[in-house]
């Protein structure tokens, strides 16, 4: 995978699940694992993919599903007719969104947010962590 499509990879703990509002929707909430500063809150479809507080997940962000970190040729990965292994074939959950919103956080740190169909993230750290995302659409991976 090209360096310039994976905008983030990182081990992250599930902190909290609140699954009040919504039937199928639970907002997770945690940290990055091995004292990493970036947080996260995500809209998530626990119908479809189940977690618990305390599980670990590997999350991804990337531009391109490409394992050769190419754009998209404007189709859905699941529209392909290839072949072709994709980025997605390792993982569990995959999904496609919007960034649509940067913030200044406390120090140097900012604040991302990303639309996935209404199912919303948000991603806090350092900038230089984070300094990688633009106003750009993303895929959102996920695994145990």
């Amino acid at each position: 995978m090209s360096a310039d499509a994976e905008l983030l990879t990182t081990r992250v703990t599930v902190d909290a699940l609140n699954n009040e509002k919504y039937d199928n929707v639970s907002r997770i909430a945690g940290k990055e694992i091995g004292g990493g500063a970036i947080g996260y809150q995500l809209d998530l479809n626990t119908d479809l993919w189940p977690v618990s507080v305390g599980d670990s997940l590997t999350m991804c962000i990337a531009t391109s599903l490409n394992l050769d970190g190419s754009k998209d040729d404007g189709k859905g990965w699941r529209d392909s007719n290839k072949a072709e292994a994709t980025l997605a074939d390792d993982y569990d959950y995959v999904c496609h969104g919007k960034i649509y919103r940067f913030e200044e956080g406390k120090g140097d740190d900012i604040n991302v947010y990303i639309s996935f169909g209404g199912l919303l993230m948000y991603l806090h750290g350092p900038f230089e962590k984070l300094k990688a995302f633009r106003m750009d659409s993303v895929y959102l991976l996920l695994k145990k």
